[in-house]
């Protein structure tokens, strides 16, 4: 039997109730032993070797951060991209400065075009959103290059405008693309399933393994910037099942990563409406055979209604959009009750992506009628991101025992946006509605969706209390939420829609010794001060890792 390790800190926040706050804690082979003071674990000290590591002693552990919602193949596709967005991103190999008007947008955009390798090399870009960078189409970017193929990603990734010649460089018969439903040819916009032809046409590029794994490895050492010990991929494979596996293994598997990964399924695989709900099922299934101690499925799969928020595109009840367009299904409505029917019976913890609150409310009567059929307990149905709802729509997933994951970020950067150009005042400073949440006693996360939101699960948790827009003005303040509630919302309540919660989340006996060390008490700085608390490094499994300097 190994020896213990015993951890000493100023102050260990545990989020376990029955013991809040400790100033040791012992660990032997991954997991934690106990946790107390070094009287308290004087049993444990007698009986068996240790040492003492005091290298936290002017530091505060917490249970390792938990993001449960992250893409790492999206983040490896976009990381090498180059950012054009209207905030400013801190990246693991550099800063990309906020880019907000139109024709800053252009000029930015020929700039790169003209640095940007041979003719025939695809441009790629990432962050355009028409509120600040106006009506980018496909003319706009021939007069860029008429013979240089231009991909210009929206800020939501669920759509792509391209230019003639990236068009023509897809290769893709042009009636095909005509007779899309979610392809635009006069504008070059092709969005959610349409995007999906776009990217099938891109991977050669896109997920070439050089530049694939060069993107892994920057979004590794995102995630652990973060102070991230566990995260979930939800919504395995992104694009391609055989590549993106063989090179997830190769990186975020390696024995040097400091966190592991739970693989979120599909339901259906991107763009395949040609099989069968049982096939799915079946397919599902066998992944478990494929997993390992860093990267594993579980019994959770990703289902969506409408589309992407970031994109407009979310489905909005009455009175809608300010300029009258509509959003998007995702998957049509028949069939998604149809998935998640054959999902339901099969047992399985259903999380489903919804934006707008026509896409909960499909999700909800859904669910209700999932219920009517074969009841369920402690079944998780989780709603993912949670942008527009109402209030009854709370009391409806507290009554059905649904939980949700939010992604509070887009009360940040969005709020005062939609509320100028978009939805109004009304149903834009009301986004993420996690005070009514925490008041009605529903289990809820807070995700990034990186890159939906930058992976730092104190930015969101900052936002989550504090709900201070782009400009510094705070939006609904009915809304904010209480520390405890964002800590538990990034630990413990985390792992709960993971399902994980006996594994990681808190700090107790016989979990995994994961710990993310904080310079300060989350609970003692301002509550505007918590993004700014510096993160020294993570503890994942007993094993220190500092953040590089």
């Amino acid at each position: 039997m190994s020896e213990i390790t015993v951890f000493t800190a100023k102050k260990i926040i545990t989020m376990n109730a029955p013991m809040p706050e400790a100033t040791a804690v012992a660990v032997r082979d991954g997991r934690i032993v106990e946790v107390g003071t070094l009287d308290t674990l004087k049993p444990w000290l007698d009986a068996h070797p240790h040492s003492i590591d005091n290298r936290f002693a002017g530091h505060v552990l917490m249970p390792g951060f938990i993001d449960p919602h992250l893409h790492p193949t999206l983040g490896a596709t976009l990381l090498p991209c180059h950012f054009i967005t209207a905030m400013e991103w801190v990246l693991p190999d550099r800063t990309c400065a906020p880019v907000t008007s139109h024709e800053a947008y252009l000029a930015r955009l020929a700039e790169v075009v003209a640095n940007e390798g041979a003719d025939e090399e695809i441009v790629v870009t990432w962050g355009f959103h028409r509120i600040w960078h106006g009506n980018v189409d496909r003319e706009a970017l021939n007069a860029i290059s008429a013979t240089k193929p231009i991909f210009v990603w929206q800020r939501s990734f669920h759509e792509i405008i391209a230019n003639d010649a990236a068009i023509a460089w897809m290769g893709t018969a042009r009636e095909d693309l005509e007779r899309h439903p979610q392809i635009d040819l006069a504008s070059g916009r092709f969005f959610e399933t349409g995007l999906a032809v776009a990217v099938q046409a891109m991977n050669k590029v896109l997920l070439a393994p050089q530049r694939y794994m060069k993107g892994l490895e920057l979004v590794k050492r995102t995630v652990h910037l973060g102070g991230h010990t566990t995260i979930g991929e939800l919504a395995y494979p992104l694009m391609n099942d055989q590549l993106e596996w063989q090179v997830l293994s190769m990186t975020m598997g390696a024995k040097d990563t400091p966190f592991r990964t739970k693989m979120v399924p599909r339901a259906l695989q991107r763009g395949n409406f040609e099989g069968s709900p049982e096939e799915d099922v079946r397919r599902v299934a066998e992944y478990a055979e494929r997993s390992t101690e860093k990267m594993f499925f579980g019994n959770n799969i990703k289902l969506f209604t409408d589309g992407g928020f970031f994109a407009e595109l979310m489905q909005m009840r009455g009175p809608g959009f300010i300029d009258g367009h509509h959003g998007e299904w995702l998957m049509a409505p028949e069939a998604f009750e149809t998935y998640a029917r054959a999902f339901w019976l099969a047992g399985k913890q259903i999380h489903v992506h919804c934006t707008g609150d026509m896409g909960l409310e499909l999700a909800l009567d859904v669910l209700q009628k999932l219920q009517d059929e074969k009841p369920r307990f402690n079944h998780r149905f989780t709603i993912e991101h949670f942008g527009v709802s109402n209030p009854e729509q709370v009391q409806r997933i507290k009554d059905l025992g649904a939980i949700v994951s939010a992604n509070v970020y887009y009360v940040h950067e969005l709020g005062e946006a939609y509320w100028q150009k978009s939805i109004g005042y009304e149903r834009a400073s009301q986004m993420a509605r996690l005070g009514s949440l925490e008041r009605a006693g529903v289990k809820f996360a807070l995700h990034s969706d990186f890159t939906m939101a930058p992976a730092m699960p104190l930015n969101s948790a900052w936002v989550a209390v504090n709900r201070i827009a782009e400009s510094g003005a705070v939006l609904c303040p009915e809304e904010c939420i209480s520390v405890e509630a964002a800590m538990r919302a990034i630990t413990i309540d985390a792992a709960y829609v993971l399902g994980m919660e006996d594994e990681v989340g808190s700090i107790r006996a016989g979990k995994k010794a994961d710990f993310t060390v904080l310079e300060q008490d989350p609970f003692a700085v301002d509550p505007t001060a918590l993004r700014d608390i510096p993160i020294w490094g993570t503890v994942f499994e007993g094993t220190p890792f500092p953040i590089a300097s």
